[in-house]
């Protein structure tokens, strides 16, 4: 599980992989998140939203990795364009009726995630979406 997670707005990969090692707080609009794992979120909320099985986006290696390495250094990944266009475009009963059952679906594993803390997550990352999507960016994570 990771401690700091940081959703951020950049125009490219190459933008989004430099913040590698410092995090994105002082390059990129972010948001800033803990204890909980991105990579399984981010899958999770696309089943949600996109109405696309776990296992599809698992064998389809969502989320795409931009850099770092999963053994226990910092990593930045792409939010998938569906994930994204779909948060962006996400009515706010939407978001909320995700949050809930996102809060279920780590309840059942064993990860307790309150269900508005999980709506405060998703609501801002819709945000975050919607005003990269207006500044023809796209949306990535970086964790440690």
């Amino acid at each position: 599980m990771s401690i700091i997670v940081e959703f951020f707005a950049a125009p490219d990969d190459a933008s989004a992989a430099l913040v590698l090692q410092t995090g994105p707080r002082r390059a990129f609009e972010s948001l800033s998140f803990g204890n909980f794992d991105p990579e399984e979120a981010v899958v999770e909320w696309e089943c949600l939203f996109a109405d696309v099985s776990f296992e599809q986006l698992v064998e389809a290696d969502e989320p795409r990795i931009v850099a770092g390495q999963d053994d226990d250094g910092c990593v930045v990944f792409a939010v998938s364009p569906r994930l994204s266009a779909a948060l962006a475009e996400a009515e706010r009963s939407e978001v909320k009726d995700a949050a809930v059952a996102w809060s279920s679906q780590r309840a059942e594993d064993g990860e307790a995630i309150d269900p508005e803390i999980a709506e405060v997550i998703l609501s801002d990352l819709a945000a975050l979406a919607g005003s990269a999507r207006r500044q023809d960016q796209n949306v990535y994570c970086w964790f440690a």
